[in-house]
């Protein structure tokens, strides 16, 4: 079931997200769902390789981008369309692709590049369990893939985590928009269960800010300007630190502005659950359920997971003193949440890997161990 907005005090850290609107909805898959906001967020090209259970978006982009005028093309590997990808955003386009779990590792040197080069890029990754082939059902166990830097060098990636095939969207959007504000990759983190599911949403409309495409330094012929130069080699005496440096104070300002979460029933809560995506809702059911046997629970759901919202877990940490983290993984950012309570609450987990479906009843049953 979706989160229920209504009886929820969100709060949100920095940065916009919107939820759809009264207007009339259409039923559709989340797969479909983002490719489609892709388009409408202005995608010019799309280049990816089939993998289960990420494979409606390139068969809906195979025809949606050449009637939007825009590229479609089915590479040969992940790892050509992730450079296909970073040739395309070097040109000031907006470009994407999609994968799912062991494709998103063969991009990882090349998303290490896109980072150290500056180039914006959307990179969604419809995850499904692992490790090795794993299974095609929906996973959360990319956290540390995502959040840490799978490739490698000091570089970070925005990371969105949508709950709901609404947000799908909404987020998608939002990251095409971010990542040519930061001229960094951002990353759309949802699982096999919300890119398979269909939900109704509002076909929220997208306008693009003005500012975002003034692309001074991407590569369009120099006929009339100075010639721009796209790199992330830097053999000089010290220079490579002082871009390292500069890439630093980027992501700084990343922490300080785009942090985006929601709480629900968390304002008398003496016990909050830290979840995520699809878990989340399973979260939410959950909290449901205890709130109405008199269970003072609530949730907290990062939206962002890079930025992590540190100072809102650490603020709760002041009148909260238990923390259940809940993930469809064996407990990764179960770590996160720690290092933010910094030792001033007891935090607990129940995580399931392997792509298992949990029902809110195991994590009532959980949460009810914890509280007696």
């Amino acid at each position: 079931m979706p989160l229920k907005r209504k009886q929820s005090n969100k709060k949100q850290t920095n940065g916009r997200i919107s939820h759809g609107s009264a207007k009339a909805k259409v039923l559709q898959r989340g797969n479909e769902a983002l490719a489609e906001a892709a388009v409408n967020a202005g995608c010019c090209f799309y280049a990816a390789y089939p993998i289960t259970p990420q494979n409606e978006i390139p068969e809906y982009m195979s025809w949606r981008m050449p009637q939007a005028g825009g590229v479609f093309i089915q590479a040969e590997s992940e790892l050509a369309a992730i450079n296909m990808v970073y040739g395309a955003a070097a040109t000031g386009a907006r470009a994407m692709t999609t994968s799912s779990s062991p494709g998103i590792s063969l991009m990882q040197e090349a998303l290490s590049y896109l980072a150290g080069a500056q180039l914006p890029a959307v990179i969604a990754n419809i995850q499904r369990g692992g490790p090795g082939l794993g299974n095609i059902s929906g996973s959360q166990a990319d956290y540390f893939q995502a959040v840490k830097g799978g490739g490698h060098g000091d570089y970070r990636l925005l990371v969105y985590a949508p709950a709901s095939v609404q947000e799908i969207r909404d987020l998608t959007m939002l990251a095409f928009d971010k990542a040519d504000e930061y001229r960094n990759p951002a990353m759309i983190m949802a699982d096999g269960i919300l890119g398979q599911m269909m939900e109704p949403i509002c076909l929220t409309p997208y306008r693009r800010k003005p500012y975002l495409s003034r692309k001074n330094w991407a590569l369009t012929g120099c006929a009339r300007r100075k010639p721009n130069v796209i790199k992330s080699l830097y053999m000089g005496e010290g220079e490579l630190e002082r871009k390292n440096w500069l890439l630093q104070e980027k992501y700084r300002r990343i922490m300080e502005k785009e942090v985006l979460c929601e709480h629900f029933r968390t304002d008398d809560a003496r016990l909050v659950i830290v979840a995520f995506g699809i878990a989340a809702r399973i979260a939410c059911s959950a909290v449901e359920a205890l709130r109405a046997k008199g269970r003072k629970v609530g949730l907290l759901r990062p939206i962002t997971l890079w930025p992590f919202p540190e100072a809102e877990l650490s603020r709760l940490a002041g009148k909260v003193k238990k923390f259940l983290v809940f993930e469809l993984n064996a407990g990764q950012m179960l770590e996160d949440v720690r290092l933010s309570i910094n030792g001033r609450a007891d935090v607990f987990f129940y995580g399931r890997p392997g792509g298992a479906i949990v029902s809110p009843e195991e994590v009532a049953a959980r949460v009810e161990e914890i509280i007696l």
